[in-house]
């Protein structure tokens, strides 16, 4: 799953439901359709497809408009988040879903999280030995382990591939990776995500145990057990900057 050289085109900016938006444009040499990214740190971007004509752009940022105020609205909320994030009462993500986090002093010095219903009850002691982000962290890492394993083993068998190693990692770029000793790598931070995308990515990387390509026979493979991959994968795309930014522990 690497990254593309992208080339910048420009600044532009136009005016959504009385909200003036300014976005970068860049083009992108693979690109086969105009995507969209909303990131904190960057604004609204625009990735083109190489001969895409930037004149239609306002159009399609139009019938695009509800869907880019709102994620610019949550971006906004996220920057005004109070620094001790995060802290009694706050949301994170879980498969998909949002859980509040509902602290818990603990008086037998045990110190964990757990998941009852749609809250993340977390047993702090006190002054505690571990801050809440660690515990959330841990706890995601958990989760992330048990999940993947169970998804690749089964998906695996599937797919008819054997793997070697399994791996939970916290990478900044990646969703998966696969070595060509056959140790398949995830990052912890799938665990927020939608189950049908979590999919997506353990199939992706094991699809590498038979072509460790991104060959059409390769994304062949991918499509025969994920039909809606490029949802899933536009998905992670779209959504990659929020669960940083909500997953920073």
């Amino acid at each position: 799953m690497r990254k593309t050289a992208l080339s910048l085109v420009g600044q532009r900016a136009i005016v959504i439901n009385g909200n003036s938006v300014t976005y970068t444009v860049k083009r992108s040499p693979r690109a086969r359709l105009v995507r969209l990214q909303i990131r904190p740190e960057t604004g609204l971007t625009v990735v083109i497809p190489r001969h895409f004509d930037i004149e239609r752009l306002p159009e399609l940022l139009l019938s695009k408009g509800r869907w880019i105020l709102n994620k610019s609205a949550e971006y906004l909320q996220d920057k005004a988040r109070p620094t001790n994030y995060p802290a009694d009462g706050d949301t994170v993500p879980y498969l998909g879903e949002r859980l509040t986090i509902a602290r818990c002093d603990s008086s037998d010095g045990v110190e964990m999280a757990k998941r009852e219903a749609n809250r993340l009850v977390v047993n702090i002691t006190l002054p505690g030995t571990s801050t809440l982000g660690s515990l959330l962290k841990r706890w995601y890492l958990t989760q992330a382990a048990e999940l993947m394993t169970a998804k690749a083993e089964t998906l695996s068998m599937q797919i008819g591939v054997r793997f070697g190693k399994l791996i939970i990692r916290g990478q900044k770029t990646r969703w998966g990776s696969c070595s060509a000793k056959g140790t398949i790598s995830f990052n912890w931070k799938l665990a927020a995500a939608p189950e049908p995308v979590i999919d997506y990515v353990v199939i992706h990387e094991l699809a590498h145990l038979k072509e460790m390509n991104h060959s059409g026979k390769f994304w062949g493979i991918v499509a025969r057990y994920c039909p809606q991959w490029r949802q899933h994968k536009r998905w992670l795309r779209d959504n990659e900057a929020d669960l940083n930014a909500r997953l920073s522990f």
